[in-house]
């Protein structure tokens, strides 16, 4: 029976390792309990294979903890990785909460009931899908700028200093060093994506040490940053969802300590409007027992998933908002249940568990009901129900200026007579809708950058209203800088003539703040027209999980009796949202649902299985047609070429650098000979070598892409996740070479090269580009 012990194989013959053994920075006691050797993790002074699974105890209902907690250690692992997310626990500045829900502690407590050692991640960023990557929002009112988040500028460093220091008061008597559970606590997360500021980095490691925590301290990065923020003294991992041995290698190659994947992609998250994402069992497992064979521990990404409840979903980027449902395909779901991917794991890891060891059988899975359908019958229109606090502004700005945290906001302002013309904000953050004395005439939707709608001619001065809502803020790179609301200018344009600002703003907010708290609201019986709250409710004998059907019902939010349940979006994949057991009243519950596009149906039924995969595009705001080809005729490509085979990150230097606000990737065949072509991620170079800034960046055109079977959208090539691509149409007939993938960078910018990742995966994947053209100029496409 093969051991947690066993040597390193030949995976790593000839790497690099002269560095000297990682140990714990400070220790208590006349033992230090926990260490890190050069070969192993040391648990009194024995080999410690770290077998861990990620679960982020926001994400799951606390009174579940427990039974999440039993089906991860019988699956396997005998370590939870947790992370804290900074804005959850000081969502207003100075106020701290670790109450309730956000008790860090007793979910420490209970981990270490079960026999699970915790892996403790507090950022100060976390990622994770989770608002603005776990930064507050009230950060964004410490500068005015755009790239002083995750940097030494003091409007940073000082808050997080603070939060870290209250991290370690609460969570620093929760160290194995001090009787609990935590052996490791991680450094900020995946700094190497984001930037190369080694000062930083041992800034934040500083932080952690100020906060008192004398338990080893680590990073982690993707395998190809690795060495990039590496600092000795302090442990790397890899995070990767593929090729065990390049991660291994990459950190052999900058450190002599034992090997760890810091997360294995066990799925992947959901963005609306786009497939469900699924991982692959049978290819993960020859991955962990990789792992496992090479002396290497890991963490699982997700073990559970759960659920983004309330409103702390986030946002991929460019601007892809992310699913209230977490289950990230992994081998525990969204409710706790186990199966095929659970028993896969769980056998696949029988094999290397430490003598004497046994596994527990998994908890059985909680009560579930059905809910017959019941009508929510009373309705309060969201523009008669604004709170009476009005803010009076020339020009509208980010409402973070206004102290509003989330939610809806109503602008208003006058329009004189005149002809018809074209309304346009300077940005609009997130989705908005028009109306001119009461009427929509229009939406604005940041998704696809369409900041501007037609309004009609006026005999008489008119009302314009805008109602905006906030969906979330970005969670990865610089995109979250992302501050929200109608940012002014705001212009009228009448045809043939000049812009004209429009001044003399009235604002007004719903503010839905930390946990989505509702304000007071004047229900009468009957449907309103348009953006409305909605309420009924339905009567339970017990307590037991369902999973309510918002399929008839077009986007918004839901409450169960008061609490904030999260966002629902018609346009799929999700079409349910999983209710727990323990929040449900016997009795009467009662439920209230913001909707902003008006229901089919205003009734809810209650399933006994999720609805986790249907698309309906059909559902979605509407917006004009796209007419776009490409226009490359008479353009001369900045560079023509060959990539070489395999998976790794390529540079491309053009023989000069090229002006132009959009850039063309166009495939001319394929590795595999097939007609397909895929993208991992696009980056640009400028003329010092460094990535230009995506902030502004749009798809304008994609000769192709996979809607249908999998996610396989262009977005894919420019939101820095090399994990997911995009991948030209193979669901229906499919288009040959060449492909065209043509992006349009918001301003004119000089491009010295290009970073491409071809899609990920062994080399029997397509689409692979081999021949290629890229173009740059001020314009590549026609409408």
């Amino acid at each position: 029976m093969m051991r947690a012990n066993l040597p390193r194989r030949r995976l790593l013959q000839g790497a690099a390792a002269a560095l000297l053994p990682l140990q714990a920075v400070a220790q208590v006691g006349a033992s230090p309990r926990f260490a890190v050797g050069s070969h192993d993790f040391l648990l009194d002074g024995k080999p410690l294979q770290i077998r861990c699974g990620e679960m982020h105890f926001a994400r799951v209902p606390r009174e579940y903890w427990p039974h999440r907690l039993k089906a991860i250690k019988a699956m396997g692992l005998n370590t939870v990785c947790a992370y804290l997310f900074w804005n959850y626990h000081e969502w207003r500045e100075g106020k701290f909460d670790w109450s309730g829900q956000r008790d860090a502690v007793e979910f420490c407590r209970l981990a270490q009931q079960e026999g699970l050692w915790v892996i403790l991640r507090p950022g100060p960023y976390a990622c994770a899908e989770w608002e603005m990557g776990g930064l507050p929002w009230w950060l964004l009112n410490k500068h005015p700028g755009d790239a002083f988040l995750r940097t030494r500028d003091p409007a940073f460093v000082d808050p997080a200093r603070r939060y870290l220091r209250e991290v370690g008061r609460v969570l620093g008597p929760m160290q194995v060093t001090q009787g609990g559970p935590i052996l490791m606590v991680q450094v900020e997360n995946e700094y190497g994506f984001f930037g190369e500021d080694l000062e930083y980095m041992r800034t934040m490691r500083q932080a952690l040490l100020d906060a008192r925590f004398d338990v080893p301290l680590f990073q982690c990065n993707p395998t190809n940053a690795v060495a990039k923020t590496h600092l000795p003294g302090m442990l790397t991992v890899a995070n990767f969802g593929s090729d065990p041995a390049g991660g291994f290698k990459a950190l052999a190659a900058v450190q002599q300590a034992p090997l760890m994947c810091g997360e294995y992609y066990s799925g992947w998250f959901d963005t609306w409007g786009n497939p469900h994402r699924r991982g692959d069992n049978t290819s993960a497992v020859v991955d962990i027992q990789a792992m496992l064979k090479a002396n290497g521990s890991f963490s699982l990404y997700m073990a559970h998933g759960g659920t983004t409840f309330g409103l702390w979903g986030g946002c991929d980027r460019p601007f892809r908002p992310d699913t209230t449902s977490y289950d990230y395909d992994a081998p525990i779901s969204e409710a706790g249940w186990v199966g095929a991917k659970f028993n896969a794991y769980r056998e696949g890891m029988r094999p290397f568990l430490a003598a004497g060891e046994v596994l527990p059988e998994p908890p059985a899975r909680n009560p579930v009901m059905r809910i017959d359908a019941f009508a929510l019958s009373e309705s309060a229109p969201v523009l008669a129900n604004l709170p009476p606090r009005t803010i009076k502004a020339r020009t509208p700005a980010p409402i973070e200026q206004y102290d509003i945290s989330r939610g809806l906001v109503a602008y208003r302002v006058q329009l004189p007579a005149g002809p018809a013309g074209l309304l346009a904000a300077a940005k609009v953050r997130d989705l908005a809708w028009v109306y001119i004395d009461g009427k929509q005439v229009g939406t604005m939707d940041t998704r696809h950058r369409r900041f501007s709608v037609a309004v009609p001619a006026r005999s008489k001065a008119v009302t314009v209203e805008i109602l905006l809502y906030t969906i979330a803020r970005v969670n990865f790179g610089v995109e979250v800088h992302d501050r929200k609301g109608l940012h002014g200018p705001v212009t009228f344009t009448a045809k043939g003539g000049a812009a004209q600002a429009l001044e003399n703003w009235e604002i007004r907010a719903i503010d839905f703040d930390a946990d989505g708290t509702l304000p007071p609201l004047a229900f009468k019986r009957g449907r309103a027209k348009g953006p409305a709250f909605w309420r009924g409710g339905f009567e339970a004998g017990k307590q037991a999980d369902t999973f309510l059907d918002m399929s008839s019902w077009g986007q918004g939010i839901v409450w169960i009796n008061g609490r904030c349940l999260g966002r629902y979006w018609s346009i799929g994949p999700t079409q349910t949202m999983y209710l727990p057991g323990p929040w449900i009243n016997k009795g009467r519950n009662e439920i209230v649902v913001l909707d902003l596009t008006g229901p089919r149906s205003a009734r809810i039924a209650g399933l006994t299985e999720p609805i986790l995969d249907q698309l309906n595009p059909e559902l979605d705001l509407a917006r004009p047609a796209s007419t776009v080809k490409p226009a490359l005729e008479g353009v001369a490509p900045a560079h023509t070429g060959e990539f070489a085979a395999g998976g790794a990150t390529q540079d491309v230097l053009f023989a000069a650098p090229v002006k132009g606000r959009q850039f063309c990737l166009e495939s001319l065949n394929a590795f595999d000979g097939k007609q397909y072509a895929a993208v991992a991620e696009i980056s640009l170079l400028g003329k010092d070598g460094k990535t230009i800034n995506q902030q502004s960046w749009t798809i304008a055109y994609a000769s192709s892409e996979e809607l249908k079977k999998e996610d396989g959208s262009a977005l894919n090539a420019i939101n820095g996740q090399a994990s997911d691509h995009w991948h030209t149409a193979f669901s229906g007939a499919a288009a040959g070479h060449p492909h065209q993938l043509i992006i349009d960078l918001g301003q004119q910018v000089e491009v010295a090269g290009v970073r491409y990742t071809p899609r990920q995966g062994p080399d029997t994947v397509t689409g692979r580009i081999r021949q290629y053209r890229m173009y740059v100029a001020d314009k590549l496409v026609r409408e």
